[in-house]
C-alpha cells in the first residue's frame, strides 16, 4: 500500500514503521505503532529467536567449534 507523503510526513512514518488502521464507524484511522517501551529488549528477542532457527546450521569448514571459538575471541 502506498500511504501519500504528506501524510507519512505528519505522522512521522518512515521505512520499517509499523501502522495499524482502527475501525471508527464506517471509517478507517490510519496510526502509526508507538516503537515498544524496551526496544531492547524485543531487539534481543529476535535475536535469540533467529540464532534458535539457525542453531547448528553454520559450516565451519576445517574448524571445530573450540577453534572457531578460539578465533573470536582473539
Amino acid at each position: 500500500m502506498t500511504i501519500p507523503r504528506n501524510v507519512r510526513s505528519n505522522l512521522g512514518i518512515v521505512p520499517g514503521s509499523e501502522v495499524e488502521f482502527v475501525l471508527q464507524g464506517d471509517s478507517a484511522v490510519l496510526r502509526r505503532v508507538e516503537p515498544a517501551a524496551d526496544e531492547r529488549e524485543r531487539a534481543v528477542q529476535d535475536l535469540v529467536e533467529h540464532l534458535r532457527r539457525h542453531k547448528g546450521s553454520m559450516a565451519l569448514g576445517d574448524l571445530d567449534g573450540d577453534a572457531f571459538y578460539s578465533l573470536l575471541r582473539d
